[in-house]
């Protein structure tokens, strides 16, 4: 027999939210949280490396943010299936709190994993989380973000998966499956009125997802102003340049001096490499404690940050569309500009002619005369 479809978890009461930044409590607001539940769901579809990716956090580390060690942050309950020591019902205490607005503080919501379109099927379900008390049926994943996303202050989607859709949204999927603003809609707001926050990346690099937590929490305690995004939802600070301009590798693109075979520490546009157009950090920033990050060690830039991830960059080891163009465009210019440099090279390679030994000065220098009075 088809199993049932599942319940969704009981409507949420109406939730209390924190002043936005630059709004005092006192003001029509509610005072200052001195708690912040994070509600982290990684029942999308997913392979929960964002939850291990975060655990190499170091600026700051999850235990930073947990343990108060950052001044002026509330103090932080963070519930992730996998770093909680709870499990069970135990575990799950607080998000039916949460839907039914009974928490008692206000919540961050974290969704890790793509969203699944549960309207495409005739029964069963993509993507459940926990049971229902009365039908013992799986709570689907959608309601629970149909319940838990109108409470939260924000709501982050972790990785790219959840950002736009990722591995699992590629051409072909059965589930339909999409990112958390594709599903909550891109005009949504939070009760702090704040859109989705994408943090994208597969998996998510660590920092820039605990740095983007800990923006969101001093904004919750009104010392930040509005989370600065762009277009696709993604924090400015971490998404605004492009791989290229902070690759190790640039300048071997802007005199045409291509790796042919990989372990060259040439630029990788001919092997695969998209950095030229993609929005990420991870060639300035690294990836464990500023050291790693794919061209940093040899590898190619597949776009795993971006909203067109997967489909528009596959097959990943190809030559980039475009990049034949510009590598042949840029090959007598980075020709000229290689000699050039390496005449110039050799120059500033030699020392000075002054900087010997003997009876003579030749640096020029000239004793200045008193002028008598």
């Amino acid at each position: 027999m088809p199993p049932k479809k599942p319940t969704p978890p009981p409507p949420a009461r109406e939730a209390t939210a924190p002043p936005p930044a630059g709004h005092p409590p006192g003001q029509g607001h509610a005072a200052i949280p001195t708690d912040v539940h994070i509600l982290w769901i990684n029942a999308g579809l997913s392979c929960d490396g964002d939850s291990v990716s975060v655990t190499a956090a170091t600026l700051p580390s999850i235990e930073d943010v947990v343990l108060q060690g950052i001044p002026g942050l509330p103090k932080v309950h963070m519930h992730n299936p996998v770093l909680a020591t709870e499990v069970g019902e135990e575990f799950l205490a607080p998000f039916r709190a949460a839907a039914r607005g009974e928490l008692g503080a206000p919540y961050v919501l974290v969704v890790e994993g793509s969203i699944p379109n549960e309207k495409v099927k005739a029964e069963g379900y993509w993507a459940g989380w926990g049971e229902d008390a009365d039908t013992r049926q799986p709570i689907l994943t959608c309601d629970w973000i149909d319940q838990l996303a109108p409470g939260a202050v924000a709501a982050i989607a972790i990785g790219t998966c959840a950002a736009y859709g990722g591995i699992h949204a590629m051409a072909g999927n059965p589930t339909g499956c999409m990112g958390l603003a594709d599903y909550l809609g891109w005009e949504w707001r939070s009760a702090a009125g704040l859109p989705v926050i994408n943090v994208p990346g597969c998996p998510v690099q660590p920092d820039n997802f605990m740095e983007t937590v800990t923006y969101l929490l001093y904004q919750v305690a009104g010392m930040a102003p509005m989370i600065p995004l762009d277009s696709m939802l993604r924090p400015t600070w971490l998404f605004g340049k492009t791989v290229h301009e902070g690759c190790d590798r640039a300048g071997y693109y802007e005199q045409s001096d291509f790796a042919s075979e990989y372990g060259s520490p040439k630029c990788l546009v001919r092997l695969g490499c998209w950095g030229p157009v993609v929005n990420c950090n991870v060639p300035k920033r690294g990836w464990m404690d500023g050291v790693g990050g794919c061209p940093n060690v040899g590898g190619i830039c597949m776009a795993c940050t971006m909203p067109g991830f997967p489909d528009k960059f596959m097959p990943f080891m190809d030559e980039p569309p475009g990049s034949s163009v510009s590598v042949a465009m840029g090959k007598p210019y980075g020709r000229i500009i290689r000699t050039l440099r390496g005449i110039t090279n050799a120059g500033v390679n030699r020392e000075t002619k002054w900087r010997h030994t003997g009876d003579r000065l030749t640096t020029g220098y000239q004793e200045t005369v008193p002028i008598s009075n």
